[in-house]
């Protein structure tokens, strides 16, 4: 009964997020520009590309500029992060990957320390070079992988877990939560013995024109925009709305909330509240100035999407 009460509500939430004529940010610094002329002029010692993509996104982001690259050479979509993602729908997101053209898809966790999807990786690779001419590189016993995807998705960490599973050898590339660690196209990377193996990083390349500002939202969410481009304040109402429609109330227990609720700014006040998490400011009043204790939103925001990103709110599908 008091479950039921307090979901009776959740009808009356948003079933539309209002984004307030809001415009996609167009993240595509020099670095970026750089790293796409880079990976075009290293396609010639590649012999398949390995495109890494956010799992709770497999639609949304995916670099068009990326397509010219996938059609000149064998390609395998690798969706990271599975342990983040709702895959309950896992055949409905093959199906539609399928229909557009990818068949060749598999799911990891990069950052688990045995993954047993990672171990496919090298023989599915090897297969689908040796189903397709080589040109140039026909009499090369050894093969050479590159790595693309848009920023933060785990392209480093797959080249690190590689090198764990295969080598056991550690990190070769430097991993962070934040998009752009890796800034330039690296030297090659071993990853494995038999066959040998090396890997091309290349840094995380944004479309310079984001599709919508509804795949904007999604990829920033995922951590793959840096937030103050978009916003923390807009990001965690656009994570309270995700969570709502998708009936993912796990988020009323982590913070202690009474029931369900639509209004960011009440949710932000319990966090706050919850951690701690207040700030003492000046306010002026008819006898003068006083300082107030009130609630850092801001600082109840940023834990509430940091929450989101380690997986503490539960599985999601975004798309």
């Amino acid at each position: 009964m008091r479950l039921y009460r307090a979901l009776r509500n959740v009808g009356s939430f948003r079933t539309v997020f209002d984004f307030g004529g809001r415009e996609v940010a167009h993240w595509f610094p020099g670095h970026m520009a750089k790293g796409i002329r880079q990976m075009r002029a290293n396609l010639k010692r590649v012999d398949c590309i390995v495109e890494i993509h956010d799992a709770r996104i497999p639609f949304s982001g995916r670099n068009p500029v990326f397509q010219e690259s996938l059609d000149v050479r064998p390609h395998l979509l690798i969706l990271n992060k599975m342990d983040l993602a709702d895959l309950s729908s896992q055949q409905r997101i093959l199906k539609k990957l399928e229909k557009s053209g990818v068949r060749n898809v598999l799911f990891t966790d990069c950052l688990k320390q045995r993954d047993e999807n990672v171990k496919k990786l090298v023989p599915m690779v090897v297969e689908i070079i040796d189903n397709k001419p080589r040109f140039n590189r026909d009499e090369n016993t050894n093969y050479c992988l590159m790595v693309i995807g848009v920023p933060n998705v785990g392209k480093s960490s797959l080249i690190n877990s590689l090198r764990r599973t295969n080598l056991k050898k550690g990190r070769a590339s430097p991993v962070g939560g934040e998009p752009g660690i890796t800034k330039a196209v690296l030297t090659k990377i071993q990853v494995c013995q038999r066959p040998i193996i090396h890997l091309l990083d290349t840094p995380g390349v944004l479309p310079p024109k984001i599709e919508s500002v509804e795949t904007g939202m999604k990829l920033a969410l995922c951590g793959t925009i840096l937030d103050h481009l978009v916003g923390e304040d807009i990001i965690a109402d656009y994570l309270l709305y995700s969570l709502n429609r998708l009936g993912k109330f796990s988020y009323v227990e982590k913070y202690d909330l009474k029931e369900p609720s639509d209004d960011i700014q009440h949710v932000l006040k319990c966090i706050a509240v919850r951690l701690g998490k207040t700030q003492r400011v000046k306010a002026i009043t008819g006898v003068g100035n006083i300082t107030i204790t009130v609630p850092n939103y801001s600082a109840a925001a940023y834990d509430f999407i940091r929450t989101f990103r380690k997986g503490e709110l539960g599985p999601v599908m975004l798309d």
